[in-house]
């Protein structure tokens, strides 16, 4: 879930951008800042004939699922922009930067410390 969701209750239309960049988000921070083409991408593609060909629309794959993982929505692209970056339709891509909560453990033995519980009531609609 993107962090304005979770910190806020707030959806957007970003927020399926966020989702589409998680799947990169693990691995491919700390290896993008190295520079590490090598680590991120699978010993399959490295190794066929293709991926010197397709080396840079691998690294824009990548650029664009970091740039989907901004913690701000203001700087995630709509899902449109993902599509023509990945077309290569937009050449000028931004410098993706930390991505949220990518040194923040997923699970402590303190939760209850460090976040509130709120109750929510849901309402079901049924038809007559």
């Amino acid at each position: 879930m993107p962090p304005e969701y979770v910190m806020q209750g707030r959806f957007s239309e970003k927020s399926d951008v966020f989702s589409f960049g998680v799947l990169l988000l693990e691995v491919a921070w700390k290896l993008w800042r190295e520079g590490d083409t090598w680590g991120i991408v699978d010993k399959v593609i490295l190794e066929s004939e293709s991926y010197s060909k397709n080396e840079k629309e691998i690294w824009r794959c990548i650029h664009v699922g970091l740039l989907c993982v901004q913690e701000f929505a203001k700087d995630r692209p709509t899902m449109p922009t993902v599509v023509s970056m990945l077309n290569s339709e937009i050449s000028n891509l931004n410098t993706p930067k930390q991505p949220a909560f990518i040194q923040t453990p997923l699970i402590t033995q303190d939760v209850e410390d460090r976040f509130s519980l709120s109750y929510v009531t849901l309402t079901d609609f049924g038809g007559r």
